[in-house]
């Protein structure tokens, strides 16, 4: 499964996709030199795997995001939910402030998303 979990070297690498996109694979395969210090062939290995996941494709040499990064940071929080915590926010949010209290600006903050995003509103 694991779909939205990334090594560091691919985290790295997606961001140099999603600062630049879209951007042609030979320029991608020179800004991961510069960058990584990658060879072309490790560039296009890690391509296709972050293709492979949906979050990237390469059409005709340039490569596109199909996922912003904020949407995919919101897929890996969905993922790490559902993974540690059976898909429930309550769960998670008990767990959190058992060690980390919340500020009144903290509450005031996710007062104000329940209100927005309330079932039924």
């Amino acid at each position: 499964m694991h779909t939205y979990q990334l090594g560091e070297k691919q985290q790295q690498f997606a961001d140099i996709i999603w600062d630049n996109a879209p951007v042609s694979s030979r320029m991608l395969a020179e800004l991961c030199a510069e960058a990584l210090g990658w060879k072309r062939t490790t560039t296009y290995t890690m391509l296709k795997g972050l293709c492979d996941k949906g979050i990237f494709e390469n059409r005709g040499g340039t490569v596109v995001a199909l996922m912003s990064k904020e949407d995919f940071a919101a897929a890996q929080g969905k993922e790490f939910l559902r993974e540690s915590f059976g898909g429930s926010l309550p769960k998670f949010l008990t767990a959190f402030t058992r060690k980390n209290k919340l500020s009144d600006s903290d509450v005031a903050e996710l007062q104000k998303l329940i209100d927005e995003h309330r079932e039924g509103s």
